[in-house]
């Protein structure tokens, strides 16, 4: 019922794709002309069809992990669980893979478990943040991606010439509650916090545009924020670091 494809897509690597899959046929029960058609079927949606006479070892990243899919959905099954699939992939074969992932998605149930968090933008429909094994946040992106204070702000990139005379004025709009700068090489960005939490981004982003062409700034970027999960993430969840230093002060305190 189920098809696993761990981190790293892990195989025998003196094996070539044809006899690995024929070997997790075997595994899975599909004998005679029902394995050979179920692989491929597999190797059809992954698209190894190329590299199938090669040993596993002297294929690259992305082809081993297309291997690790085939061998993950071999048997149809109606639930997959896959760990990291595109981690370190190139941005086309990124792209195949989560391709291949939504055309599944309609008939089964796909679990990803990720901190690539670009990925449950792209592909899920529902995100569960976890920290410390307790479920701290359970959502669709969109709603989890609202909970950042970036949020309905508004981000503006400007000429670096032209940021110490935009800074005041940027901060004197009515409505700003307060103001975040970047300054990269020659551009220079500004992030608007709106003082109303009601604030939609398309008013402030608007009085933003509008005072940008009376001043003729040169503006590289405008746009309003629809929040950053990664800072969502980083507000629910604690490092490593963070927990060694809570620990450390507990330990501190105890001898006291």
């Amino acid at each position: 019922m189920i098809g696993y494809l761990p981190e790293g897509a892990p195989a025998y690597a003196d094996m070539t794709p044809l006899q690995f899959l024929r070997f997790i046929a075997d595994i899975r029960g599909l004998k005679g002309p029902a394995a050979m058609a179920a692989i491929t079927r597999a190797v059809d949606r992954t698209e190894i069809a190329g590299v199938m006479e090669q040993s596993i070892e002297t294929l690259s990243k992305g082809f081993r992990r297309r291997v690790g899919l085939a061998q993950s959905i071999l048997h149809d099954p109606p639930v997959l669980i896959m760990d990291e699939p595109t981690d370190g992939l190139d941005p086309n074969q990124k792209f195949a893979v989560r391709k291949l992932i939504a055309e599944m998605a309609p008939t089964k149930a796909i679990i990803i478990s990720t901190h690539i968090l670009e990925e449950v933008d792209a592909i899920c429909s529902r995100a569960l943040i976890i920290d410390r094994g307790r479920i701290v946040a359970d959502g669709t992106p969109a709603a989890l991606t609202a909970r950042s204070r970036y949020h309905n702000a508004v981000t503006l990139t400007l000429d670096a010439s032209d940021a110490d005379a935009a800074r005041p004025v940027l901060t004197a709009i009515e409505g700003v509650a307060s103001l975040e700068e970047d300054a990269r090489g020659a551009d220079h960005s500004f992030t608007l916090f709106a003082a109303s939490a009601g604030e939609t981004d398309t008013s402030l982003v608007d009085r933003v545009g509008n005072l940008a062409r009376e001043k003729s700034w040169n503006v590289r970027t405008l746009y309003g924020e629809p929040g950053r999960l990664d800072e969502v993430f980083r507000s629910l969840t604690r490092s490593d670091t963070q927990i060694a230093e809570a620990a450390m002060d507990s330990k501190q305190d105890s001898a006291a």
